[in-house]
């Protein structure tokens, strides 16, 4: 059985709660990553999407310069490393989110994504 542990992206992209939706976007882009992870020291406060940018873009014209607390996900959904990737594909598609922070006894491990359980599943099939 393929764990989250084992396909989750482990280098985690994070911004402050503080930090503009701008800001955000920029590091998301110069990362190539569909989310980040606000985090406060180690607290995971929430996270922040690609949606997320599309929904304050689309409600408020200076939506840019607010801080990622209007617009963020707070406590979002997590799982842990050693659930099943079927289990975070099942809580993926029920919340209806591509994104789901890996946490282990309140420690954020990582993120695992829509992409990452399709590539495994890839790799799986042989394709």
């Amino acid at each position: 059985m393929t764990t989250v542990g084992d396909i989750m992206s482990t280098e985690l992209v994070t911004v402050s709660a503080s930090s503009t939706v701008a800001e955000a976007a920029t590091v998301m882009g110069e990362r190539h990553v569909g989310s980040a992870l606000v985090m406060e020291g180690d607290a995971l406060l929430g996270i922040f999407t690609e949606r997320d940018i599309v929904r304050a873009l689309s409600q408020d014209f200076d939506a840019p310069g607010h801080p990622l607390s209007h617009w963020m996900t707070t406590n979002p959904l997590t799982i842990d490393p050693d659930a099943s990737v079927e289990e975070a594909l099942s809580r993926m598609l029920a919340g209806g989110f591509r994104h789901l922070p890996v946490v282990d006894g309140g420690s954020t491990l990582g993120v695992i994504s829509m992409r990452d359980i399709s590539r495994a599943q890839a790799e799986r099939s042989g394709a």
